[in-house]
């Protein structure tokens, strides 16, 4: 084998080395972009998880439960003792929505969620009152 033919060779291999090199370093780029991404969806979840775990700490300390938003603010005003229980449709009526079903099955729910934080008691399926130390 002559020099030269030699010389060819190294530098046939040294260019698919080099080929292979700027390959696996376009990989490691779009890689370390990938972690950088999911790096910074981890920290946006670890704070959203510190801060509900706050306010949820907060409310379960409370003395009594919390009640912060204000459409349910608006759904626990309807409940006066003097009405007595409500079904859904009435307190649809009372704070001046829609009585179709979407209506009526959201308010429910709602009724449902504040059951299960014993602000409400359902009495009767679907009839619903404050509990006796709220009333």
């Amino acid at each position: 084998m002559n020099t030269s033919t030699v010389l060819d060779l190294i530098a046939g291999r040294e260019a698919a080395a080099s080929a292979a090199r700027d390959q696996l370093r376009e990989q490691q780029a779009k890689l370390a972009a990938e972690v950088a991404a999911i790096d910074a969806e981890l920290a946006d979840l670890a704070t959203t998880r510190q801060t509900l775990t706050k306010i949820l700490a907060d409310e379960v300390t409370a003395s009594e439960p919390v009640v912060i938003s204000e459409s349910y603010q608006r759904i626990l005003a309807v409940f006066t003792p003097e009405r007595g229980a409500l079904r859904a449709k009435d307190v649809c009526l009372a704070l001046g929505i829609g009585t179709e079903p979407k209506d009526t099955e959201g308010i429910r729910a709602k009724l449902k969620r504040l059951v299960n934080r014993h602000i409400l008691t359902e009495s009767q399926p679907g009839l619903f009152t404050l509990t006796e130390n709220r009333a």
